[in-house]
């Protein structure tokens, strides 16, 4: 309903003759903000109650005129036989004694016609070798478009009439809504558009399922009407359509089953209205509705903004919303486990870690990805700790600490020659690199890049273990060289360094393995990286680090990755620039000379 509509009661007498009786109006004005309270206006100046809109209420009817105009059914059939085969323009004249003497044999088929020849009927020939002759065909006259926004109105007006006239139509049998001969009041519903509808329905009805219509239908109300149907008139309606399907609810024995054939957004619409008119046992069924049937995720805000503008609390509008806000039940539980949104998120990571179908865990890492992702754009970033119910710094450090004592705890294992358990150096590498992602995305990584690097024992006993086991451990050196290299990572020169020196070899010893095993690896993605970190440090340590890996790459080929482009950045930075700066100009000495006079 609008934010006001207006109902007018017309009392009409008996046409019993030809002398005029007084009419009796009656105009109540409905809020939708206050529906027990609506303004009612008496044509004598008597105000039943006022205490939210007093504007009234001129209908206006729809202007049919315009639809005659507008339809092609209006113009006559002399004017669609002339639109269908309209009138070609004579040709010129002289064609017709052209065509004749080119007819007896008397001119050459390809001589142009003379200008004084002239022909009623060209040949198929004529028309197209002189195309140019012929004047173009007067374009036929277009009716002039409608003005302003008359023809959006008109075809929404049509859209509406049609729908409503099929609610109308599919009445079930026996049923008493819109009978004519057993109803006592003639219901108006009008749009702020100017769209229509009369419905024939009873007062009895309306009275007993509607308190606002009980108050403005009573007894008393009705011992007054002197004629039979009572007309009665609701207008500035925002959903005609709306109205009547809430309307025809009165009627069912079963409105829960009627429900169920319309979506979330026609029940939103009917919740709506039984609201305005307090139509009980319509918001029940409607709430009802809601709580059981599923939502899609653009309804699940109309839904928790319309409760929300209701208040429908008492109605049962709590359960509604329990399925889109959390409800606390056990506050000392949560304070003593801290948040309760970032406890199920880390309850949620470490299943994912602990997880034994890998394709299952590959799914569900994106997935929780995805939701750290939303919690972190719709909290955002502060200090590094939870906000709501995002997963805090502190959790996922604590996650990385326990992966990374599992690697180790296997890694020195498989070096000792127990490869029992050496499928866990996978699955644990590959934990810590999801994390990594995680802490990169939060601009977090820092800490990790500092613990990393300070794995001696872990980078010591690399070479003791199988390639095949592993590469995986290198994909998290990889993953550090991207992030510093793109700037994700910003930390102290030491720290580079000590990354550098802990884990370059042990990472060019597996990269023809990563390259070879991991799929979907982006080889010049982590080059890029790679050479981009060594570019960070002072030129001293580029210079080792590359002369280096010059000797490397000649003898490993595509086993080593490539940093070419570094090595350039590096010799034009120590060499091409110092050796092709101008020479300085000779810097001269002025030296004065005093010569004492004798």
């Amino acid at each position: 309903m609008a934010a006001s509509a207006h109902l007018k009661t017309l009392s009409q007498p008996p046409s019993n003759g030809s002398k005029h009786r007084k009419r009796r109006e009656t105009t109540i004005s409905v809020s939708s903000a206050s529906p027990l309270s609506p303004h009612v206006v008496s044509s004598d100046g008597s105000a039943w109650c006022c205490n939210v809109s007093s504007k009234a209420y001129h209908h206006q009817p729809t202007p049919t005129s315009a639809f005659s105009d507008a339809s092609p059914a209006a113009a006559s059939p002399a004017a669609a036989a002339a639109a269908a085969f309209p009138v070609c323009t004579p040709y010129p004249s002289s064609y017709s004694k052209f065509n004749s003497a080119l007819n007896a044999g008397l001119l050459n088929p390809m001589s142009p016609p003379p200008l004084d020849k002239t022909r009623s009927s060209p040949t198929l020939f004529d028309m197209m070798t002189n195309e140019h002759d012929y004047h173009p065909r007067p374009a036929l006259p277009q009716p002039p478009p409608p003005a302003g926004r008359a023809a959006p109105i008109l075809d929404r007006q049509l859209l509406l009439q049609e729908r409503v006239a099929d609610i109308l139509g599919s009445c079930s049998p026996g049923s008493q809504f819109n009978d004519p001969d057993s109803s006592d009041v003639r219901l108006t519903l009008s749009s702020k558009d100017g769209f229509s509808v009369s419905l024939n329905v009873h007062r009895h009805i309306l009275v007993t399922h509607s308190r606002f219509f009980a108050a403005k239908l009573s007894d008393r109300w009705s011992r007054q009407q002197r004629s039979l149907p009572h007309l009665v008139e609701i207008s500035d309606c925002d959903d005609v359509e709306v109205y009547i399907e809430t309307l025809r609810l009165m009627y069912c024995k079963d409105i829960r089953r009627r429900l169920m054939k319309e979506d979330v957004s026609k029940v939103l619409g009917i919740l709506k209205v039984s609201a305005a008119i307090v139509f009980d046992a319509g918001v029940l069924s409607c709430l009802e509705y809601l709580e059981a049937a599923p939502w899609a995720e653009d309804e699940e805000e109309k839904v928790a903004s319309l409760l929300s503008q209701l208040h429908l609390e008492s109605s049962g509008a709590g359960e509604v919303l329990k399925r889109v806000s959390l409800e606390v039940t056990h506050p000392p539980l949560d304070e003593a486990n801290g948040n309760g949104g970032e406890e199920i998120l880390v309850r949620l990571l470490q299943v994912v870690l602990e997880g034994k179908d890998e394709k299952a865990r590959r799914e569900m890492k994106g997935l929780v990805s995805k939701m750290l992702r939303e919690n972190s754009a719709s909290y955002g970033r502060g200090g590094g700790g939870a906000a709501g119910g995002d997963l805090s710094k502190e959790s996922l450090y604590s996650a990385c600490e326990g992966c990374l004592r599992l690697l180790l705890h296997h890694f020195l294992r498989a070096a000792a020659a127990d490869l029992s358990e050496a499928a866990q150096i996978s699955r644990q590498a590959d934990n810590l690199h999801w994390i990594l992602d995680i802490l990169i995305d939060r601009q977090m990584a820092d800490e990790f890049l500092w613990t990393w690097a300070a794995q001696a024992e872990l980078s010591e006993a690399h070479s003791k273990v199988p390639a095949i086991h592993r590469y995986e451990v290198s994909r998290v050196t990889s993953r550090l060289f991207v992030g510093v290299g793109k700037g994700q990572i910003l930390v102290s020169k030491d720290a580079r360094c000590l990354l550098l020196r802990t884990w370059l070899e042990p990472f060019y010893e597996d990269f023809g393995w990563m390259r070879r095993a991991c799929k979907g690896l982006d080889r010049h993605l982590i080059e890029d990286g790679l050479a981009n970190t060594i570019l960070t440090l002072p030129l001293a340590v580029q210079q080792e680090i590359l002369l280096a890996w010059f000797d490397r790459f000649l003898n490993s080929g595509d086993d080593c990755p490539n940093i070419q482009r570094g090595f350039e950045v590096w010799w034009r930075r120590a060499f091409w620039r110092r050796n092709g700066e101008p020479e300085r100009p000779p810097q001269l000495r002025l030296a004065a000379v005093c010569e004492n006079s004798s």
